[in-house]
């Protein structure tokens, strides 16, 4: 087994990007359904993606990790933003859940 050389948070669009570039037949199982999952779901191309996940840390003071949730999902309306940012347990602006939109939206 291969040793973690790094531990990062990566949306889907980054997943499919690393998991395209490997030969599917040095791919596992998981890796194979894996690439087929993020195929079909993610939207964003991994450079907007990335660009969007630095914007929103360093804009909007979150975590990669929330970041990466959201570039995930793509909220559009401010409901819907609220209700995934209501389960990370702190506050946030609503100046700054507007930010946020305004990211996703320049960005995808």
């Amino acid at each position: 087994m291969e040793e973690v050389k790094k531990k990062q948070a990566v949306s889907l669009s980054e997943v499919k990007e690393l998991l395209k570039n490997q030969d599917p037949e040095n791919m596992d199982q998981i890796q194979r359904w894996t690439f087929d999952y993020v195929s079909k779901v993610s939207t964003l191309e991994a450079s907007s993606a990335k660009k969007m996940k630095q914007q929103l840390v360093k804009d909007c003071n979150i975590t990669e990790e929330e970041a990466v949730e959201l570039i995930n999902i793509c909220p559009q309306t401010m409901s819907e933003l609220r209700s995934f940012t209501f389960g990370w347990k702190k506050l946030i602006l609503t100046e700054t859940l507007e930010k946020i939109l305004k990211i996703i939206k320049d960005n995808s």
